[in-house]
């Protein structure tokens, strides 16, 4: 757990729909390509990177461009990109001859390149950059909050966050300041709570911008499932309530969040998993250990990744030079 870039944009955990395969990039000797949830390669590894599959589509790279293929592995947006992002609620941002703009799902531009960066689409708006000043836009790619800011973030539950001289605060989605720029350092509203840093501490606001858990950590992550990773005592990892109270005591090298009941934790120089009530219910042995999703989560013994069932069983054995999420 360390001090993260304000307004961190939250995983994207959509549940799949019955029948949809749930597939995960991979790298292997060099290239990156995608398996199934029993290992087997669905996707040939071909590609210099690839994402997480988003909305039915996946980017990947070939050569020096990015593209989107679909989980046939058909390419459904031929690579033309110096930069794109993940499809979010229907379109994604990509870069053309340094400026950004948005594409559908067909790979036609559904907003001209114009700003000088973008971010993904959230509750309806994205935050972009022109002459060096941030606002939003909607998805028709009309302005709806005039840049202004020196950097803004992407809305959630109804705020986004944005920072006026030097301080961090949040707006509405009519561009109305709900909640004064005073904080040094803010993360995105979460289940009602915004982590902020105010002087050298971490706390946490409510959407009235009220101090609801006073600041006195040395960084505190935002809450998922009704806890919050905290840094105390020298940097020690643990959770909070929501009321404040310490709920899993600070006691490890370094913690995730919460996700599907469990957590990633670090005790001396290995990653295991803890439940909500704390206890350890896959042994630290881990080089690396990443978040549940859709029941399996990535590991890393040795140099190698592989997958990993609740029960903390090796389902996919570690192979894999990279490996991301099943979606």
């Amino acid at each position: 757990m360390n001090e993260i870039t304000p307004f961190l944009p939250a995983i994207s955990c959509a549940s799949p729909g019955p029948d949809e395969i749930l597939l995960a990039p991979v790298k292997i000797d060099g290239k990156w390509g995608f398996i199934d949830r029993s290992g087997k390669i669905a996707i040939k590894p071909q590609f210099e990177d690839a994402e997480d599959f988003q909305e039915g589509l996946a980017m990947i790279q070939l050569g020096s461009k990015l593209g989107f293929i679909d989980k046939n592995g058909k390419i459904a947006i031929n690579p033309q990109f110096g930069k794109a992002g993940s499809f979010q609620e229907g379109l994604a941002w990509i870069r053309l001859d340094d400026k950004y703009g948005y594409i559908d799902k067909t790979g036609k531009i559904a907003i001209k390149p114009q700003f000088e960066d973008a971010e993904d689409f959230q509750e309806g708006m994205a935050s972009i950059k022109i002459e060096r000043k941030w606002g939003f836009i909607d998805k028709t790619g009309k302005i709806a909050i005039n840049p202004k800011f020196n950097f803004a973030g992407n809305f959630q539950e109804g705020l986004a966050g944005i920072e006026l001289g030097d301080r961090y605060g949040f707006i509405d989605k009519a561009g109305k300041i709900a909640i004064k720029p005073k904080f040094y350092l803010a993360l995105d509203f979460q289940e009602g709570m915004a982590s902020i840093k105010l002087g050298r501490k971490w706390g946490y606001i409510d959407k009235n911008g009220k101090i609801a858990i006073k600041p006195q950590f040395n960084f505190a992550e935002s809450f998922k499932e009704g806890l919050a990773g905290i840094q105390l005592d020298g940097n020690k990892c643990g959770y909070i309530d929501k009321t404040g109270r310490i709920a899993i005591k600070p006691q490890f090298r370094g913690a995730l969040d919460f996700q599907e009941g469990m957590a990633s934790i670090k005790l001396g120089r290995k990653w295991g998993y803890i439940d909500k009530n704390g206890k350890i219910v896959i042994k630290p042995k881990f080089v690396g250990a990443g978040w549940f999703q859709e029941g399996l989560a990535s590991i890393k013994l040795g140099s190698k990744l592989g997958y990993i069932d609740k029960s903390g069983k090796i389902v996919i054995n570690p192979q894999f030079e990279g490996a991301g999420f099943f979606n």
